[in-house]
């Protein structure tokens, strides 16, 4: 059995899953969230997880070192996943950057497909792939909680992927 604990965040509650495995998701709550899970009742298995996520909300953390298992994905979208945290904080790149990076340019929908399915928000972060004009395209948390993730990382260059 999965352990669960939540975090509330600034941008709601979050719900982190996972086993001695690795982090297997980080979804937002928007419905009848749970009280947040007291820092001491954290099940061991997502101790790391969770204060790695408080010290990212608290501008302590910009990079994230989790042993992450996800149940779900094709290959594809692992491939997609696994190139999320490339795309340094405060900075973003579009879904044609992925899709070159994957060197597979043809592949943006793909990509943005991949983006939706991101079992595990921020620390992933999906949120900083824009659409190739810079604009904010759809995020499974919601494009307010998008442009919020992307302001409190107060981007300052738009498009480099590596930088």
């Amino acid at each position: 059995m999965d352990a669960v604990a939540h975090l509330n965040s600034p941008i709601g509650m979050l719900a982190l899953t996972g086993s001695e495995a690795g982090l297997h998701a980080v979804r937002f709550l928007d419905r009848d969230a749970p009280a947040p899970t007291a820092p001491d009742a954290v099940p061991s298995c997502l101790q790391l997880a969770y204060q790695q996520l408080k010290a990212y909300f608290g501008r302590e953390l910009r990079e994230f070192s989790l042993p992450c298992a996800p149940r779900a994905g094709t290959d594809f979208q692992r491939r997609v996943w696994a190139a999320l945290p490339g795309i340094g904080h405060g900075r973003t790149a579009s879904y044609l950057d992925v899709a070159r990076l994957l060197n597979n340019p043809k592949s943006v929908r793909a990509v943005g497909a991949a983006n939706g399915q991101n079992p595990l928000a921020i620390v992933w972060p999906c949120h900083r792939v824009v659409g190739a004009d810079g604009s904010l395209t759809g995020y499974a948390g919601g494009l307010l909680r998008k442009r919020w993730l992307l302001a409190f990382e107060q981007p300052t260059q738009q498009g480099g992927l590596f930088g």
